[in-house]
């Protein structure tokens, strides 16, 4: 874990070193509970500064403050809440993410969606839109996050410069989605598609959609299920098959990625354990459910070669189905992110959305 806090990797990416390297060394084990509350202890002081701040009207200290305590709680619920420490956490991440985010230019605007959700759960989609400033009608690009990256964490600078508005949401069973995962889940952008349709500001002609890891997964999939709705999709660092059979799961519990990752994409799916998703995860694989020889929307798959998380197998095995696709590999690990990679995904998105 320090290796990747010091390199400001996922989900250190905001968090300076010389403050969380303290609390990494403290812990004695990745127990949710305590890591929770390590990463909770040093969002405090940052409450109390942006509360000073704001008392004497520096808003810029007020800002800055109010990120730190939004980045550590959001690295306490990592990577996803599972128990009343983390979900607490949560909470308070977007709680404190909404004070950071008061000033953005252009400004973010928080909405819910309408949708039939399950119990417990809520009965709406919460996202982040965000508009580009001088145009009526901007293209819009969906923002699909991921098993951990939640779409607090999902920045639209990029994008937004390039024009294109961009609402951030998240997938599946993670976060505020009204739904787990599931063989049908992608119904959830029944309602994304409505909402959309409904906005006098939006081009609901032209959309494009972005998942990013696990919400690589869901953007291959809505590519295929809801392709008259979108003029282009990415998936980057997704999955389709290979990531579902056992043998993967068992080796990629000892790759890159730093938690137990099976418990928690079998949570993600709305099942309870590790062991459940060993036996059950293939029947959410896109090539069991058929939707791979399916027609698809213009897609750009991107991925590292070197991915532990995903196997680099399901990116040729969508370029082995159904519609042409485009692709693109990294010499890298899981997302294949460089450099190089956002500006060709933004050029590419570009040259469809025009």
């Amino acid at each position: 874990m320090l290796q990747r806090a010091r390199a400001r990797r996922n989900p250190f990416y905001a968090a300076p070193f010389d403050e969380v390297a303290p609390a990494i060394e403290g812990l004695a084990s990745l127990d949710r509970a305590a890591w929770a509350q390590a990463f909770s202890t040093l969002a405090r002081p940052h409450e109390r500064r942006c509360a000073e701040a704001e008392a004497r009207g520096d808003e810029q200290t007020a800002t800055e403050a109010a990120f730190l305590a939004y980045t550590y709680y959001a690295i306490a619920r990592y990577p996803l809440p599972a128990g009343e420490g983390q979900w607490q956490a949560y909470r308070r991440a977007q709680a404190w993410y909404l004070r950071a985010t008061r000033t953005l230019d252009p400004p973010l605007e928080r909405v819910e969606i309408p949708c039939d959700g399950e119990p417990g759960r809520g009965s709406a989609i919460v996202g982040y839109l965000r508009r580009p400033r001088g145009q009526s009608r901007p293209p819009l690009l969906l923002m699909c996050a991921g098993l951990d990256v939640y779409k607090e964490e999902h920045r639209a600078d990029a994008f937004l410069a390039a024009g294109l508005a961009t609402f951030a949401m998240d997938m599946p069973g993670t976060g505020d989605a009204p739904i787990v995962g599931s063989e049908t889940a992608e119904r959830l952008w029944d309602a994304v598609f409505a909402w959309v349709a409904s906005r006098p500001d939006l081009d609901a002609s032209r959309v494009a959609l972005m998942g990013t890891s696990t919400g690589g997964y869901w953007a291959a999939k809505v590519a295929h299920t809801h392709r008259d709705h979108l003029r282009a999709v990415v998936s980057q660092g997704g999955c389709a098959h290979v990531a579902f059979t056992r043998e993967w799961i068992e080796q990629a519990e000892q790759g890159e990625y730093p938690f137990d990752l099976a418990l928690s994409l079998a949570r993600a799916f709305g099942l309870s354990s590790a062991e459940a998703w060993w036996e059950t995860a293939s029947r959410f694989s896109l090539l069991e459910l058929g939707v791979l020889d399916q027609p698809c929307a213009p897609l750009l798959l991107v991925n590292g070669l070197q991915d532990t998380v995903f196997p680099i197998a399901d990116l040729h095995l969508l370029l082995q189905h159904g519609s042409p696709k485009s692709a693109r590999i990294f010499p890298v690990g899981h997302m294949g992110n460089t450099p190089e990679t956002l500006p060709m995904i933004l050029s590419w998105l570009q040259s469809r959305l025009a």
